[in-house]
């Protein structure tokens, strides 16, 4: 195996354990284990839990944000290609194993000092409002920056909001509710 695959089958593996079983639950023996390789070999990619992490959060961002582009692409109406977010999610809720926010889940589990996971949370998040402020701005073109900001800021908090009472109470009717939220926030046309 080449050392890039080496080092996406690493993170791979770890992506999934982190996600089901949680950062702090999942030890680096199991890792080095599920992945068939020696801690020499993972210490030669990762310097640490905390960069493997990293390289997990962007994994699992990397997926989210290609397999939304693709989605939102195919709609063609301008309210449901914004609202469809939360379409998307619905998806996302009924695959097997849907644990919530990889995000959100990590950041529960880590302290307060824990300055570079805390921060690669925060540009992912802070990417996502860009996102939608992109595509508002292309559905929107006529809209002021504040009236985008405002539109982006509230479909992304009911987007949150969604991902996790929908994992809470293990139903989809918040994703339903959210959505119907969102569709306020847009401008009548």
């Amino acid at each position: 195996m080449k050392k890039s695959e080496l080092r996406e089958h690493i993170v791979k593996v770890a992506s999934d354990l982190f996600y089901v079983n949680g950062y702090n639950t999942t030890g680096i023996n199991e890792i080095i284990s599920k992945s068939g390789i020696a801690k020499a070999t993972l210490y030669s990619h990762f310097t640490s839990k905390d960069e493997l992490c990293i390289a997990y959060l962007k994994h699992k961002n990397s997926e989210f944000m290609q397999g939304l582009d693709t989605f939102l692409t195919t709609k063609k109406d301008a309210k449901e290609q914004l609202l469809s977010i939360f379409d998307y999610l619905r998806e996302l809720y009924y695959q097997e194993g849907f644990n919530g926010c990889w995000g959100i889940n990590c950041l529960a589990e880590i302290n307060r000092e824990n300055i570079k996971i805390r921060e690669e949370i925060q540009t992912q998040k802070s990417d996502l409002i860009a996102y939608l402020a992109k595509n508002i701005n292309i559905h929107y073109p006529l809209n002021s920056i504040a009236e985008t900001d405002r539109i982006a800021s509230g479909i992304y908090l009911l987007y949150e909001s969604a991902i996790c009472e929908s994992h809470l109470h293990k139903n989809d009717w918040p994703i339903f509710s959210c959505k119907r939220i969102a569709k306020e926030l847009l401008p009548k046309t």
